[in-house]
């Protein structure tokens, strides 16, 4: 059938190389069919439906609550934590986006980038919340062209939570300064031999920021001059922060629109986002002490699911351990490097 499909497009007229690419097959392989006595597709794919795979009542579930009104925007590394914890196993991740690719089901996926942490960067270790915080400024547009405002936010590096922010016309130490004691004092927090990592520039480095940090007894930490990558998780946030759908499609009109929406993204980020590096626990789960009971639910959950339905899983569960330690700015290993 392909073979007389892709006859039919050189007979009108295209080139056999132009045919087999829009066909998705290599011009050598439709040559070496032709040259077979059937001269048919020789591809070998599956005879059968595997004998592991769900059922049509199966995917018919998993499609619904994929498509369902409170599930349509969640992707499925997002979906299957979710649902875990709600003390539901429907399929796996990986079967979940062979589903959406099935049914055109995938949304357009955001850009990625690979970061690559030189040697040389600051490198701080945490293993519990208010060890290591991170912070940075980013711009918010306003109706204004050319006209901004600034957002300043300070998230915890172990957890993941916004542990605070403020949203601001103009850069300036003074603002940072007494965002960070703020915090502090709001939250009750030892501040010292806190680590506080912050980029180079002019607001983290001013005299007062110095000074506040000093009294409080928070250790400062710089990036690199001129490298970003040095403060990869505040870069990261913040990518999230804009790359949400719920982020305004329009420039704010003023700080106060601002800070609202912010206050809504906060709420959401800490509270109800599962962040893909911590197990995909909520940043407030994993800050305030729950995760372990969420994860050890979660292992009960697919310890029921493995025995129920064994031939589906080819290797161990899903690994729903606590993430111990996390590194800002990890150096890699180069031991044995030439």
């Amino acid at each position: 059938m392909i073979v007389a499909a892709v006859a039919e497009a050189q007979a009108a007229g295209a080139g056999l190389e132009a045919a087999c690419r829009v066909a998705g097959l290599s011009m050598r392989s439709v040559q070496r069919w032709r040259k077979q006595p059937d001269g048919e597709d020789g591809r070998n794919g599956p005879r059968g439906r595997p004998g592991n795979a769900l059922s049509a009542t199966e995917e018919t579930q998993v499609l619904a609550v994929m498509t369902s009104a409170r599930y349509a925007g969640v992707s499925p590394k997002q979906l299957v934590p979710q649902l875990a914890d709600e003390g539901l196993y429907l399929a796996s991740e990986s079967t979940m986006y062979r589903l959406q690719r099935r049914h055109g089901l995938r949304a357009a996926t955001r850009p990625t980038s690979r970061q690559h942490v030189p040697r040389g960067t600051a490198v701080h270790r945490a293993t519990a919340p208010n060890q290591v915080w991170s912070w940075d400024i980013t711009y918010l547009p306003t109706l204004i062209r050319g006209r901004f405002l600034l957002l300043y936010l300070v998230m915890d590096v172990w957890s993941r939570r916004i542990v605070g922010w403020t949203v601001q016309e103009r850069e300036s130490p003074d603002i940072a300064a007494q965002l960070v004691a703020r915090i502090c004092s709001d939250r009750g927090v030892d501040s010292r031999g806190l680590v506080l990592h912050a980029d180079n520039g002019s607001a983290m480095r001013g005299s007062t920021m110095l000074s506040t940090l000093q009294w409080l007894g928070i250790i400062p930490s710089f990036s690199r001059p001129h490298v970003s990558n040095d403060n990869p998780y505040s870069e990261a946030l913040f990518r999230t922060l804009k790359y949400t759908p719920a982020y305004p499609r329009l420039p704010f009109a003023d700080a106060d629109a601002a800070s609202n929406w912010v206050a809504r993204f906060v709420a959401w980020y800490n509270g109800e986002h599962r962040h893909s590096a911590i197990r995909f626990v909520t940043p407030d789960e994993r800050h305030f002490g729950r995760e372990r009971d969420v994860l050890a639910r979660r292992r009960e959950l697919y310890t029921r699911a493995r025995a129920a339905n064994p031939e589906r899983w080819s290797g161990a569960a899903r690994n729903w351990t606590a993430v111990e330690c996390v590194t800002l700015n990890p150096q890699p290993d180069v031991r044995g490097a030439s």
